[in-house]
C-alpha cells in the first residue's frame, strides 16, 4: 500500500527544477458517439504527447471511446513531461487533478513516493481485470516494478538505436557501421577524409540518455551504487569512477574537435541534421522512425548501439513514460480508467501503437503477434529496439536507473558536460563535478523520504 503524505511536500524539490511559466499546450479529442456522449463517465488523462505523436494519441483514445459506450477518455496535452508534472502538482493541491497522468521514467520515484497514486495492479484487480504482469517485456516492466508488480502501466517505451545513412557508408566503402566504437571511429574518420558528408554524427539533444546512461548500461558499468538506485535511497552516483564512461565523454569531445561530431544549431535539430543528409549518423530513440521515414530522401538504416572492443554488450535501458492513476477521483472514473488501461495492454492495441509510433510493444504477446504477422520482416529496423532491450539477462548495471529527483541531477550532468564541449573542463573534471552535485540532490531526496 502507498504511504499517505502531502503532495506539495513530496514534490516541492522536483518542481523547482521545472521551467517557470511554461506554456501549456492542449489538444481536444473527439468523443465517440453523439447523443450518448453526455451520458458517459469522463476520464481525464493528462499527457505529454506533441506533434505527430499527439495525432496518434488522439486516434488511440478515439478508438477506445468508440469501442464501448460507458466511458469517454478525454486527453489533454500539458506540454513536455516536466510541464505535465508541474501542472499535475498544481492541480492536485486544489483537488482538480486528472484520473490518469503520463510521467517520464525519470520521474518514477517522484511519483511513487508522492502519496498521490494508486498502484495500477491494485486498481485493475479491484475492477476485475486480470493482467499478466509477467508477460510485460522484462527491461520495460522491470523499471516500474515494486514487489514484483509495476506501480504504473508502461506506455510509450523506447530505447536509443544507431541510425545511419547507408549511401554515405557505401560511398566510403563500408557495408554498414561497425559493431564496436573502435570500428566506428575508423569509419567516421574515413567518411570525413573522403569528403562524403559535411558531418559524420549529429549529437542528440538527449545525449546524456543515449550516449552516456545507455553507454554505461550496455558496457555493464555501474552508474550509481545500490544497483543504480534500485537497492535503496542511500544510492550515490559513481559514473565518474568508470574509466569507460570517462573515455566515452573523451571520445565525443575528440570527435567534436575533429569536426566529426556536430552540435545542432542555427535552427536545425539533430534529427533534421540526419534526415537532411548533412550528417551521416545519429543516435536516437526508436521512436524517431516516423521522422526518419517521412524526412529522409536517401537510403537509410539502423542498427544496435556500438560497444567497446572485448566487451559482451548488455541490454540497453528504456526511455519514455508510463501511465499513473491518481488518488481523489470517483469510483466511476476509476472504473473507466481501468477499462482504458486494459484496452491499452491488449496485444492488438500494443501492436497498433508500436507500428504507428516506433515505440516498442511492451508485452511479449504483442511482440509475438507483430512477429507472426511478418511485420519485422518487412520493417527490420523496428525490431532492433526490442532485441537490444532483451539482449541477455539484465544486471544491476543494465536494469535501469531509479534515482530521486533524477531530472535535476541529469540537468546538472548536461551543464557540466557543456563545459567539456567548450574546453573549460576535462571530461574527468566535468563528471566528478556532476557526480558530486548529483549526490547532493540524492542526499536531499533521501532525507526527505528516509523516514517514510
Amino acid at each position: 500500500m502507498m504511504r499517505k503524505s502531502s503532495i506539495g511536500a513530496r514534490l516541492r524539490r522536483t518542481i523547482r527544477s521545472f521551467a517557470a511559466g511554461a506554456a501549456l499546450v492542449t489538444f481536444g479529442l473527439a468523443a465517440a458517439g453523439d447523443a450518448s456522449a453526455a451520458d458517459r463517465v469522463k476520464v481525464e488523462w493528462w499527457n505529454a504527447a506533441g506533434g505527430r505523436l499527439a495525432e496518434i494519441t488522439n486516434k488511440l483514445i478515439a478508438d477506445f471511446n468508440a469501442s464501448q459506450d460507458k466511458y469517454e477518455v478525454v486527453g489533454i496535452g500539458k506540454g513536455n513531461y516536466e510541464e505535465t508534472m508541474a501542472a499535475m502538482v498544481a492541480a492536485y493541491r486544489v483537488h482538480q487533478q486528472p484520473v490518469l497522468i503520463q510521467a517520464a521514467e525519470r520521474g518514477f520515484l517522484t511519483m511513487y513516493n508522492s502519496g498521490a497514486i494508486i498502484p495500477v495492479p491494485e486498481l485493475m484487480e479491484k475492477e476485475g481485470y486480470k493482467i499478466d504482469w509477467n508477460d510485460f517485456v522484462a527491461p520495460v516492466a522491470g523499471f516500474y516494478l515494486v514487489d514484483g508488480k509495476p506501480a504504473a502501466m508502461p506506455f510509450n517505451s523506447s530505447t536509443p538505436i544507431f541510425w545511419y545513412n547507408a549511401d554515405h557508408f557505401k560511398a566510403a566503402g563500408f557495408d554498414k557501421p561497425g559493431e564496436t566504437w573502435q570500428e566506428l571511429d575508423k569509419q567516421l574518420r574515413a567518411i570525413k577524409e573522403k569528403g562524403v558528408s559535411k558531418c559524420q554524427m549529429a549529437l542528440a539533444n538527449d545525449f546524456y540518455w543515449s550516449l552516456i546512461e545507455n553507454y554505461a548500461a550496455i558496457q555493464d558499468q555501474p552508474y550509481g551504487t545500490k544497483a543504480n538506485g534500485f537497492g535503496g535511497l542511500d544510492t550515490e552516483f559513481i559514473f565518474n569512477k568508470s574509466p569507460l564512461v570517462v573515455g566515452q565523454v573523451t571520445r565525443l569531445k575528440t570527435w567534436l574537435d575533429a569536426g566529426i561530431l556536430q552540435i545542432a544549431g542555427q535552427g536545425l535539430s539533430p534529427d533534421q541534421l540526419f534526415t537532411s543528409g548533412t550528417c551521416s549518423t545519429y543516435v536516437a530513440s526508436t521512436a524517431a522512425h516516423a521522422a526518419v521515414e517521412s524526412g529522409a530522401k536517401f537510403n537509410w538504416s539502423a542498427t544496435f548501439l556500438p560497444h567497446e572492443e572485448g566487451i559482451e554488450p548488455k541490454n540497453s535501458t528504456i526511455g519514455g513514460g508510463a501511465l499513473w492513476v491518481l488518488k481523489g477521483k470517483s469510483e466511476e472514473e476509476y472504473a473507466g480508467a481501468a477499462a482504458f488501461l486494459n484496452f491499452l495492454a491488449s496485444p492488438k492495441t500494443q501492436v497498433w501503437w508500436s507500428k504507428q509510433t516506433g515505440y516498442v510493444p511492451v508485452t511479449n504477446a504483442a511482440y509475438e503477434k507483430a512477429k507472426s504477422e511478418g511485420y519485422f520482416k518487412d520493417h527490420p529496423t523496428r525490431e532492433i529496439a526490442i532485441l537490444q532491450l532483451t539482449r541477455g539477462m539484465p544486471t544491476d548495471n543494465s536494469r535501469g536507473f531509479r534515482f530521486g529527483n533524477h531530472n535535476q541531477s541529469m540537468a546538472l550532468l548536461v551543464e557540466e558536460i557543456q563545459g567539456v564541449w567548450t574546453g573549460q573542463k576535462t571530461p574527468q573534471q566535468a563528471l566528478d563535478a556532476a557526480a558530486a552535485r548529483g549526490n547532493q540532490i540524492l542526499r536531499q531526496y533521501e532525507q526527505l523520504h528516509a523516514a517514510k
